[in-house]
């Protein structure tokens, strides 16, 4: 009977048509989302509301439908309602060409069907197709036949029209209007680009003006609950013609004969030691499909060619020829594969504004605070350059500029790794379970502060653990996470328990004393033999690093994404392992002296002084780094940059240091300049004399930060 008022109940809603178009169908990518408003009996499609030409949002966006109050849609409605459609001859008529002498009016759908365009944006105009916006393409464009749609990759004309429609950044990109809408419902605005030449900002706003509808939300498949879960599993599956296991082809012991070692080049093909004739030290096994590719030796052979290999090659060679565009995307990607991360960062700091600024207070409530503060501002744009000020800045100008933004990015990522959000022993930290750092977002704050750093000239963060790397980017994928990368102490001595249980009572034992926490994790079940504890294990270590942080994870991706930076580091999360990861290594005095270039004089009897005082230079550089003076080698570099260390998208410029000559060498100290990277040594007669005051300047300017 409930079931049958329920259907009954969809039923009568599917059936209330929209009282702007008179349709009830319910289609949200073609006429938005249908909305019923019970109390008023009015039910309407989103774009039919946005679209009418009488209609304005005069509410909050929690008031009537988005901001529509319902006297206005109502007064709509009555308008509309004296309108003929120019297509179906019927009233109600409500979407006008926004072109003022012209008179055709039309329902949404009967648009549609007449190739109107509506633009979702701005004042959402629509347009007949006498007056509707096209495309033009320029005489010197290149095109090539035959061309196909970059999204569907059927044939099409390259004819501009409504049905076809043209990247406007590259020769290449053609699509039908159909495949692209499909395209910006699933990809969305922070997806949506084109599909040849990857431009975003420039396709987004060609496409929008034509009349491409581009929802504003995260893409489809990043709201699909679990979407990436194959990604935390492993092939387990032997693929031998005979498989001799009495458990069947999908057992995996942990060692032994039973274990199931995968193909070392694809990985989707597996097989039991036993069953491939395995010795127990070989660990690399090659599958049937990957074996015709690779020599006795175990390496890719890279010329291997088949009887028609010399024709194929002749026709690769000519479209190449042909489309200069393709050869150009093959060499940039290829040539990008190989930058550091230090080119990365670089690329990504060209995006950032030195004519646009944001100002960043630093008081008495610390860095961090400020960064947040900054963060919250209704106007922030991270490509704006930041320019900071610090208590006392008046007094010490030297500091302005760059030199004040690495103090702020230095001090910054240390208190960073101290906010409530991770937790850890230190240089292993991983993310927190924090119910009020979600209340307050601080999980996305962390990420954009942590983007902003790198990006802006800040030093490596280099305090992440190897399971938070892994959980963020999915590095390395044939590592998974284990009890050992659990920083809980109490949980893991619990799981450890459960893994090193040697009997099936010990194991029941193991399981009854965390009974509470399985139960909150979904991975409380029965054992019934001893060897059910490693897929406990594995349900227990999945639970704790991924599904219960799934909400966190996302913020703190978001946040790091600020700049483009999350979609760097999940192209290559290699190369920037290190940043994140590697525990900091101790500068030398080797390392220091070769970071600084010297700028002699011209004149040959100062040079010869100078050169006397770079070996002070090197001398004091030695030992600092031995501890026989009162500053640290880190002191100097700070002294002479700001910064701690060097930056993960490096120096700009490269530091430098020169010589100043006094008439006498009393009073006479080092100078700095930190916005330029460069210090001004002065040329002494001893070095004594030269040590002294350089101890002295440096701890001086340590004393003045600390206050």
């Amino acid at each position: 009977m409930l079931k049958t008022m329920h259907s009954e109940v969809v039923e009568s809603k599917s059936k209330e048509r929209c009282e702007l178009c008179k349709l009830a169908d319910d289609c949200p990518n073609k006429y938005g989302e249908k909305i019923t408003l019970e109390n008023h009996n009015l039910t309407v499609h989103y774009f039919c509301l946005l679209m009418a030409s009488g209609v304005y949002q005069r509410g909050e966006e929690d008031e009537g439908i988005y901001g529509f109050l319902v006297e206005d849609i109502k007064q709509e409605i009555r308008r509309s309602s004296r309108l003929t459609c120019n297509a179906c001859k019927k009233k109600g008529a409500s979407v006008g060409c926004n072109i003022k002498s012209c008179r055709k009016v039309v329902h949404l759908p009967c648009g549609i069907q007449q190739e109107f365009i509506f633009q979702f944006t701005g004042q959402f105009p629509s347009f007949c197709k006498d007056h509707r916006p096209v495309q033009i393409q320029p005489l010197s464009s290149y095109t090539s036949n035959p061309l196909c749609c970059s999204v569907c990759l059927e044939s099409v004309e390259p004819v501009l029209s409504y049905t076809v429609l043209k990247c406007p950044c590259c020769h290449s990109g053609w699509f039908h209007r159909d495949c692209l809408q499909r395209q910006a419902n699933s990809a969305a605005m922070f997806f949506f680009r084109c599909t040849i030449c990857n431009n975003k900002d420039k396709f987004q706003q060609e496409m929008l003006r034509m009349g491409i509808h581009i929802p504003e939300r995260d893409a489809s498949w990043e709201l699909e609950e679990n979407a990436y879960g194959e990604l935390l599993q492993v092939y387990q599956h032997c693929d031998a013609l005979k498989c001799r296991c009495d458990n069947g082809r999908g057992y995996s012991a942990n060692d032994g004969k039973w274990v199931i070692i995968r193909c070392k080049f694809c990985g989707s093909r597996g097989t039991h030691r036993l069953c491939s004739s395995l010795k127990p030290f070989q660990r690399d096994w090659i599958c049937s499909d990957c074996r015709p590719v690779v020599n006795k030796n175990g390496v890719v052979c890279q010329h291997i060619k088949s009887p028609t290999s010399g024709e194929q090659e002749k026709k690769r060679l000519l479209k190449r020829q042909q489309s200069s565009l393709h050869s150009a995307i093959i060499c940039k990607k290829s040539s990008f594969q190989m930058n550091s991360p230090q080119e990365i960062l670089h690329c990504l700091s060209k995006k950032i504004s030195p004519l646009n600024f944001t100002l960043v207070e630093i008081k008495k409530d610390g860095v961090l605070k400020a960064a947040q503060q900054i963060l919250r501002q209704n106007d922030f744009d991270p490509h704006h350059t930041m320019t900071v000020t610090f208590p006392g800045d008046k007094l010490h100008s030297e500091d302005v500029g760059s030199g004040n933004l690495r103090r702020f990015l230095r001090l910054l990522v240390q208190d960073l790794q101290n906010l409530s959000v991770f937790q850890g022993p230190e240089n292993k930290k991983n993310l927190a379970l924090d119910s009020q750092a979600l209340r307050d977002d601080l999980y996305f704050d962390a990420g954009c502060t942590l983007a902003l750093s790198l990006v802006h000239g800040g030093p490596p963060p280099r305090f992440f653990s190897r399971a938070l790397y892994k959980c963020l980017f999915n590095f390395p994928s044939d590592s998974p996470l284990t009890v050992r990368d659990m920083v809980d102490n109490v949980l893991a001595e619990k799981v450890k328990k459960i893994r090193d249980a040697r009997s099936l009572k010990e194991l029941k034992e193991a399981v009854s004393s965390s009974t509470e926490y399985l139960k909150v994790a979904g991975c409380l079940r029965q054992m019934n033999c001893l060897s059910d504890k490693q897929q406990l294990v594995d349900d227990i270590v999945t639970f704790h690093f991924i599904t219960r942080m799934q909400l966190p994870l996302q913020r703190f991706r978001e946040g790091l994404n600020t700049l483009g930076l999350f979609e760097q580091i999940q192209m290559f999360p290699g190369p920037f392992c290190d940043l994140f990861c590697s525990s900091p290594e101790k500068m030398s005095a080797g390392t220091m002296d070769s970071l600084f270039s010297v700028q002699f004089s011209v004149n040959e009897e100062k040079k010869k002084k100078e050169r006397t005082v770079v070996g002070f230079w090197r001398q004091y550089l030695h030992e600092c780094e031995e501890g026989r003076c009162a500053t640290t080698l880190e002191d100097i570099l700070i002294f002479s940059t700001s910064a701690d260390a060097v930056p993960a998208v490096g120096f700009n410029p490269a530091p430098s240091l020169s010589f100043l000559h006094p008439q006498i060498s009393v009073g006479v100290f080092p100078e700095r300049h930190p916005s330029c990277n460069h210090i001004v040594l002065p040329v002494l007669t001893s070095y004594e004399i030269f040590k002294k005051h350089m101890e002295y300047a440096v701890c001086q300017l340590t004393m003045m930060q600390t206050l």
